[in-house]
């Protein structure tokens, strides 16, 4: 019994953590298509977000059939808990990637940010590809060290926001309300998708070790 449960801990390990890839590389693709006003990249974008959906839906029945089956107790307990949870976050990676693209879509064939703020959603989409990735690695890995890490691209991400924030609230601003209110929600995506990115390392930290670390954004509103 104990090597049937090993093998499908590791089998959902790996999906979560393709789970995670995936959603990486959505918002990688989304950005591009932001910063481009590539519509047919958005689409692709949004009809692949099944792909994920249906990675999701695997996931939690393995989770719940290890939950079910094994009846796990003590650290095997934390791992399909934890699993379940990380489930949630990676799901919210793939939902704010695809509300990235749908905003391309929406403001098409114009593009969604004025050309003034590109290098600032240029440098989001890269800190939440990197982030992405490492999520992916450390659910991999069960790296706690390289988990912990997370948070210092989440303060990356953070400093990116207040700067867009800075420019859209300055009475220089001649781009219009519109412009300013579709900036500040797509800062929101992007700082959302790395706070998610933090908390599967949270808990892959939690998971290996038992203690789960302080919430770095515990103020911060969910979504």
């Amino acid at each position: 019994m104990r090597v049937i449960y090993n093998e499908q801990m590791a089998e959902l390990a790996d999906l979560l953590g393709g789970m995670a890839g995936l959603a990486g590389s959505a918002m990688e693709r989304a950005t591009q298509s932001l910063l481009t006003a590539d519509l047919e990249l958005a689409e692709q974008v949004i009809s692949e977000y099944d792909r994920i959906a249906e990675m999701i839906q695997l996931a939690e029945e393995k989770a719940f059939a290890l939950l079910a089956l094994q009846a796990p107790v003590a650290g095997d307990l934390r791992q399909v808990v934890s699993a379940i949870q990380i489930v949630s976050d990676v799901n919210r990676m793939g939902v704010l990637s695809l509300h990235v693209a749908k905003m391309t879509r929406r403001r098409f064939p114009a593009h969604a940010v004025p050309e003034a703020v590109n290098s600032y959603f240029a440098e989001m989409g890269r800190v939440a590809v990197k982030m992405g990735a490492t999520a992916k690695e450390v659910l991999e890995t069960r790296d706690p060290e390289r988990a912990a890490k997370l948070t210092d691209d989440d303060e990356a991400m953070d400093d990116l926001r207040k700067h867009l924030f800075t420019l859209i609230m300055d009475r220089d601003w001649q781009f219009g309300v519109a412009a300013a209110v579709d900036v500040a929600l797509l800062g929101r995506y992007y700082e959302r998708f790395a706070d998610h990115a933090v908390e599967i390392g949270r808990r892959v930290v939690f998971l290996v070790t038992g203690v789960l670390p302080p919430d770095p954004d515990s103020e911060k509103e969910s979504i």
